[in-house]
């Protein structure tokens, strides 16, 4: 498992943006992350009042988040960590976005991205989201490790 740390130090998103709680676990070819979806996030405020869910782009945000820390453990473990000040993960491609179940306040939602190909600082995974071992989302994407200006 990962601290918040550990998180803040590998990418830049922060509360109320930062979409990862806890790195479950990670491999040469994966990460599994969490992220609880608490009732008192001000979105469920207007997004279907009386029936609230999670808007389906910030599930995938949830799964692009993991891929960037994915990439920054990577490359810390293989000893070319990008340094925080100077790289930054952005999103450069999303493909076959597929919305299968609705997420609710109180969930908790598991994300897992699996690297499919690397080219230089480009990045393609394979990522879901799931509640309850049942996918809600499944979502091709590409992450490039851009220059901070």
């Amino acid at each position: 498992m990962a601290s918040d740390s550990e998180i803040y130090r590998a990418i830049p998103h922060r509360p109320p943006f930062l979409w990862v709680d806890t790195i479950i676990s990670s491999d040469e070819r994966s990460m599994v992350a969490e992220k609880f979806i608490g009732p008192e996030l001000d979105f469920f405020r207007g997004h279907y009042p009386g029936h609230p869910i999670v808007p389906g782009v910030l599930l995938c945000e949830a799964v692009f988040q993991t891929g960037a820390l994915f990439m920054a453990r990577l490359m810390a473990e293989s000893g070319n960590g990008p340094d925080q000040g100077k790289k930054l993960p952005v999103l450069t491609r999303i493909k076959g976005a597929k919305f299968k179940r609705a997420v609710a306040p109180g969930e908790t939602i598991r994300m897992q991205v699996t690297l499919d190909e690397r080219f230089s600082n480009v990045w393609f995974f394979k990522g879901r989201v799931l509640v309850n071992s049942k996918t809600a989302v499944k979502v091709d994407f590409g992450c490039a490790l851009t220059e901070a200006e």
